[in-house]
């Protein structure tokens, strides 16, 4: 009896010690961003709702997409997809 009582506590425990883990090396879920960026030139710069009326000339564009957290190399964004071309804005130094 003593024997089945400590076997049900260990099987119990495993099964409340391993239901508690977020460990799972297979999981790809998306990052949890504090904001929406783009990387050029090798700075980012936070995307705003702001508008211009006027752009200049094209300046580069988006070489990488990714919603996974890591390095940022390139021309890359967390929200718009490869592609997306960058302009300079009138008037705005791009230093």
């Amino acid at each position: 009896m003593r024997l089945k009582y400590s076997f049900i506590c260990i099987v119990t425990a495993i099964v409340f010690i391993s239901g508690c883990s977020n460990f799972n090396p297979l999981d790809n879920s998306s990052a949890d961003w504090a904001y929406n960026f783009v990387v050029w030139d090798g700075y980012i710069y936070q995307l705003t709702d702001e508008y211009v009326e006027s752009v200049a000339e094209e300046i580069g564009e988006v070489t990488k997409y990714s919603d996974m957290e890591g390095t940022y190399s390139g021309n890359f964004s967390n929200e718009y997809e490869k592609g997306t071309k960058y302009y300079a804005i009138q008037g705005i130094s791009t230093d």
